[in-house]
């Protein structure tokens, strides 16, 4: 399965597409066995769809409905992967037992992380505050990928690098530690005797003349009282705390990065993970990509990465989050959807059109291009394939298509026409009347059977949502600052699902929306005097979308052009 891809459906179905052993890292955050209500999010017909199979039973169906996609995640994990289950308190129990010690082992659960999600005080009530999350790490095996991190000094810990000098902040730290030594770091060192000091006696930290080099480099303290030097330990120096299982340093979604939907995880959780259980290059899956966060931290800290949902929302806002970190030197990626746009199809470079369809057909496409008899593909059995990428295809591409089989493999022609097999196969956006009739008198009076397949019997075609505009001033300021409404109308046989806005729209650096998620189609924006360029986007409820770019020119008049 080809990578950098988000995947529009169910991702236990997809899943069992994907090879054994070939994912570094899944990170899952399923929908959690609470409130039911507050579990619908998106409210589309794909997630209302999976939420429903979720909710047939009790916590029994839950745990069976996570436990068969949970088995897969598994299958696709290589020996050295690893599993971050993200849940809460209503289900983490069952989760654990049930799910992941069943299918990973009890010996290859290595953490239980507890993240602080809030530091807000409760009310008053007889139960403490509820504000935290479980994410349980398992790995495949034992020779699981584990890179060390650190949390960040509490401002206790920061605290103790109260002395300064030329440095920066700084602590001091014994030199002389329990234990006596004959060998070089139990020898006197400015006048003190290691094995003197203490009822036990002690030792130096390294040899006398490693000691040396520290006073050279003012790193010891030597204090005034008298008493045994020290050494300087710089704040600058500390990596921070060694990673533990309580995450309270990670607040929840903040700022820029916050898209709107209500429990999007922060960056920086997912950051943690990435950089904690993979390496660049590494592929990493999100099977229930929700508002994105996973596959957007992935693709930044340049690992490779698969994420599917159920919902077109999901998967289109996923989308544009990407298209907005976007910059020249970031991976390409795709969508696959359960519905392709005729338009994109229809016009698509020719040589990749021909190729993709054929694979989709089941065939396998020509690399040659040239001197293939105008063949494009072959079935398994070496039966030819031509790709038309036109609409109204007739009869005189049929008899240029026999001549090109019949040049092409005679011994396999004739081996067909006897077994009454195509003997071709064309594929074309349609067919005329011609050629239709022509087919029928080849096989009737020739007994030579040519399939003519439609692309939509391969993938199925919609026509994308169409979109218009309308600005309107609400109202200006002693700034020259205008507030302005701007109005989308879309329309698609599938119904709209929502809008997306870029209010400064550059179409070299591409769609990068400012605001994300827009139900309604309107917008109120502030603009100062000059020209402004404006994009939109519709997204249908098959994940079809189309753009509107307009220019705005504000001065005096509000005038728009597209």
């Amino acid at each position: 399965m080809a990578t950098n891809k988000i995947i529009l459906g169910d991702n236990l179905e997809i899943l069992k597409k994907i090879e054994d052993n070939s994912v570094d890292l899944i990170y899952l955050d399923p929908p959690f066995f609470s409130n039911k209500n507050y579990e619908i999010i998106w409210g589309d017909e794909g997630e209302i769809r999976s939420f429903k199979d979720r909710w047939a039973g009790g916590i029994e169906h839950y745990i069976a409905w996570l436990k068969e996609r949970v088995y897969e995640m598994y299958r696709v994990l290589k020996q050295t992967g690893t599993l971050f289950h993200h849940c809460d308190r209503h289900a983490n129990a069952y989760i654990r037992v049930e799910i992941l010690d069943r299918i990973f082992g009890q010996n290859n659960f290595i953490n239980e992380f507890i993240w602080k999600r809030s530091s807000n005080r409760s009310s008053i009530s007889k139960a403490a505050r509820k504000n935290y999350d479980t994410i349980f790490f398992y790995a495949k095996s034992k020779k699981y990928t584990y890179n060390q991190l650190f949390m960040e000094l509490s401002a206790t810990s920061k605290d103790l690098y109260k002395n300064k000098d030329k440095h920066g902040f700084y602590q001091t730290v014994p030199l002389l530690v329990s234990g006596k030594r004959k060998g070089e770091t139990g020898k006197i060192w400015k006048g003190i005797d290691p094995n003197k000091q203490g009822q036990e006696g002690m030792h130096w930290v390294t040899t006398p003349d490693k000691l040396d080099e520290y006073e050279k480099q003012d790193l010891i303290y030597f204090p005034k009282n008298g008493k045994t030097p020290r050494l300087k330990y710089y704040l600058k120096q500390s990596p921070g705390v060694p990673l533990s299982e309580v995450w309270d340093d990670i607040p929840l979604v903040q700022g820029n990065e916050r898209i709107g939907y209500p429990t999007q995880k922060p960056e920086a959780l997912l950051e943690r993970i990435i950089k904690a259980s993979s390496n660049k290059g590494d592929l990493v899956l999100d099977p229930f990509v929700g508002g994105g966060t996973t596959v957007a931290v992935a693709d930044r800290l340049e690992r490779k990465w698969i994420g599917i949902d159920q919902s077109v929302q999901a998967v289109k806002v996923t989308e544009f989050r990407l298209q907005r970190q976007q910059d020249l030197f970031s991976n390409p990626f795709t969508v696959q959807l359960h519905k392709y746009d005729y338009d994109t199809l229809r016009y698509a470079d020719s040589f990749e059109f021909e190729e993709w369809i054929v694979q989709q057909y089941g065939g396998t496409g020509n690399v040659k291009q040239r001197g293939d008899y105008g063949i494009d593909g072959r079935m398994s059995d070496n039966t030819p394939i031509q790709v038309k990428r036109s609409d109204n295809v007739g009869r005189n591409v049929l008899d240029n298509f026999m001549s090109a089989v019949r040049r092409f493999d005679k011994a396999l022609l004739e081996k067909n026409r006897k077994e009454k097999k195509p003997v071709g196969h064309l594929i074309a956006f349609s067919f005329n009347k011609g050629i239709k009739e022509e087919t029928a008198r080849l096989k009737n009076q020739e007994g030579i059977i040519l399939k003519l397949v439609t692309v939509e019997e391969i993938v199925p075609i919609a026509k994308k949502p169409t979109i218009a505009i309308e600005v309107s001033e609400k109202s200006r300021d002693e700034n020259g600052i205008w507030d302005i409404e701007l109005t989308a109308t879309g329309h698609s046989d599938a119904g709209v699902e929502f809008y997306s806005w870029d209010c400064s729209y550059d179409p070299e650096k591409g769609f990068k929306p400012s605001l994300m998620i827009d139900k309604e189609g309107r917008h109120r924006h502030q603009f100062k005097a000059g020209l402004h360029h404006i994009a939109v986007k519709v997204v249908d409820n098959d994940g079809l979308e189309s753009v509107e770019v307009i220019k705005l020119q504000v001065n005096g008049k509000i005038k728009k052009t597209l």
